[in-house]
């Protein structure tokens, strides 16, 4: 291969990387622009959020396009071809994310003028803190390219998942103190369920860079600890 032709194909992969990291940084102000407009109800801020998902999926698109145009012309093995993979991976799970804080910031628009208070809020906006730190630590994780990082992000996802469980149990508790909580809290399970779901995408993008690096994938069973399936609350009666 002549040495303008390895010059084009790096270009190439950078471009890929290039995007990945742009869609990380959209995908980040997603998340955290679509808790805040949950926290306060601001739906001029969650109307945001759905019209920059838009960009999030543009680029997705792009980034699957050019990853496939690598693979047709360039044919690359090994370390190369486990990078153009990688990034179609990562790009999907990124143009999720977005899809998932544009869900809640739907659910802003669903609750506005609805009465708030601000102990409902409490357990959505620091599960989403986590959620929001550990997406940033996976995506430093694959621009370095350190696996060691992306394998402790991995190991967290249970406690994204715990704090869901625990949350999960709180509303149900809200609701049955109140049924004027009910429609609320409600909306605020659909949105907790999908900050937990962001979480399993971060997990996805530390499999991914663990493979991109290693050339394996991680055998071990995600340490999950999701409970609300078999979660109840008890009613008193007094």
């Amino acid at each position: 291969m002549s040495e303008h032709i390895v010059s084009r194909y790096d270009d190439e992969l950078k471009d890929v990387q290039r995007r990945i990291a742009e869609m990380g940084g959209i995908a980040e102000r997603l998340v955290d622009l679509s808790v805040t407009a949950l926290t306060r109800i601001d739906t001029v801020m969650a109307n945001t959020v759905i019209m920059e998902d838009r960009r999030l999926d543009e680029i997705q698109r792009q980034c699957e396009e050019e990853a496939i145009r690598i693979i047709a012309r360039r044919q690359p093995m090994a370390l190369d071809l486990r990078e153009v993979i990688g990034a179609m991976r990562i790009s999907n799970d990124l143009e999720r994310i977005g899809d998932l804080a544009k869900n809640n910031a739907k659910r802003v628009l669903a609750l506005d003028g609805q009465f708030q208070s601000k102990r409902f809020m409490t357990g959505v906006e620091h599960m989403a803190e986590l959620s929001l730190a550990q997406l940033k630590d996976v995506l430093d994780a694959y621009a370095t390219r350190d696996v060691h990082q992306a394998f402790e992000v991995w190991k967290r996802d249970a406690d994204i998942d715990s704090m869901y469980t625990s949350l999960f149990r709180e509303l149900l508790t809200y609701m049955m103190e109140d049924p004027r909580n009910i429609s609320l809290c409600t909306h605020l399970l659909f949105c907790a369920k999908n900050i937990e779901r962001i979480g399993d995408h971060t997990t996805n993008i530390a499999e991914t860079v663990h493979y991109v690096v290693t050339g394996e994938a991680l055998t071990q069973d995600r340490p999950k600890q999701d409970e609300s399936s078999v979660t109840t609350v008890t009613y008193a009666d007094n």
